[in-house]
């Protein structure tokens, strides 16, 4: 097992690994005291190479690095890949491309839903791993040879795990699947962090548009000051605490303070009349440029009956396939799908339409009948329709 420690035996590990198709990749970071991760290790495993760097030495720079993230003639293979890139794009600014997700790749190929690494080692290579190492402190050092061992490991087997999927994409001409899913995965505004987006990661917890406006003005606030700060964001305010405020639109420190999800004394800090002005923008907000509210209109009972029927055809067509239900769509494709006239969602584009989509279509028109035969969910053309 190698630890590289400085910049010119990463610059020749790099080159050599650049020569290669692919490279296997996984990194290890802490963001439990931070907003931004901190990148802690990297794994690289070529078809004949394996090595941990250690970003945290001293004087290395990990430019070889990010330069090989960017060589489009190698094929990154990661597996779960969206918080790899995410640290690769904060820390270099760069999306590694192209990228091959084992775990997506998987459940285009049938593995069942976001299967974990350790049970795809476990299906494919018949390697049991051991994990106690997991949850590591990966900022400390010295790491201990169990733990570097745990760490390389993820993607050592990687590569075994690449070379079947991609055989098997190959053989049953889903290769373009993935495609469309790793242009998903890497477009740059995946990983942008705008501040004023910040309440779409949020539930839904606010009586009206009045409250979302107010809930908007608030998340945004809230994301610029822990970017900011560099500290997680409920360190600055609770997501229980944004949804209080967003309902109850206090605006008046004398009114903030008598919320119950904020600490007493809270109401007299300069946070606390920030978060007033930010309350005072959501109600000043023209109506017409806050969102309609998710969910906010219950469904009709026919909408309501089309949907349970598309989740009989969505299993049945998912089991026929041999994909997980989950890539082809989700609860809020089926719900537009049965509610809107014109649903705009992936579920009615590219190989998912012909997987599902179509008739999904045709079973909201009447055009199709859902049998049951020797056990298993068939969809039927009705005659004259």
């Amino acid at each position: 097992m190698r630890v590289i420690t400085s910049t010119s035996a990463l610059s020749e590990t790099c080159s050599r690994l650049a020569a290669a198709d692919y490279v296997a990749v996984d990194t290890e970071f802490m963001r439990e005291q931070t907003f931004w991760p901190d990148l802690c290790l990297i794994q690289l495993a070529g078809p004949g190479d394996e090595v941990i760097v250690d970003p945290l030495a001293p004087g290395i720079d990990l430019k070889p690095f990010y330069d090989l993230m960017a060589d489009s003639r190698v094929v990154k293979v990661f597996h779960a890949a969206r918080q790899d890139i995410e640290i690769v794009y904060s820390e270099a600014a760069l999306i590694p491309t192209p990228v091959f997700d084992t775990q997506i790749a998987a459940m285009v190929c049938g593995f069942g839903e976001s299967i974990s690494y350790v049970n795809l080692v476990k299906k494919i290579t018949g390697r049991d791993l051991d994990k106690s190492s997991r949850f590591t402190d990966w900022s400390r050092r010295p790491l201990t040879d169990k733990q570097l061992i745990y760490a390389l490991g993820d993607v050592t087997h990687l590569r075994d795990i690449y070379t079947h999927l991609k055989s098997e994409l190959e053989t049953t001409d889903r290769a373009s699947w993935l495609n469309e899913e790793m242009a998903e995965l890497t477009a740059p505004a995946t990983y942008e962090s705008h501040p004023e987006n910040a309440w779409q990661r949020l539930k839904m917890r606010v009586k009206n548009r009045k409250a979302l406006a107010v809930l908007i003005e608030l998340a945004a606030w809230r994301e610029r000051m822990a970017q900011t700060q560099d500290v997680p964001r409920g360190r600055i305010l609770r997501d229980e605490a944004l949804y209080d405020i967003a309902n109850q639109q206090p605006t008046t420190a004398e009114k903030l303070s008598e919320l119950r999800t904020l600490s007493d004394g809270f109401a007299r800090s300069q946070r606390a009349k920030e978060i007033v002005d930010a309350v005072q923008r959501g109600l000043e907000r023209d109506p017409k440029t806050v969102p309609h509210l998710p969910h906010g209109q219950p469904m009709s009972a026919e909408a309501t009956a089309t949907m349970e029927l598309l989740k009989v055809l969505l299993k049945a067509s998912a089991a026929r396939h041999r994909v997980a239900p989950r890539l082809i769509a989700d609860s809020d494709d089926l719900e537009r799908i049965a509610s809107e006239a014109e649903p705009d969602v992936p579920a009615l584009k590219g190989w998912r339409r012909q997987l599902f989509g179509e008739d999904a279509l045709k079973l909201k028109r009447g055009e199709l009948a859902l049998t049951l035969s020797k056990g298993e969910v068939l969809a039927l053309g009705l005659p004259g329709r």
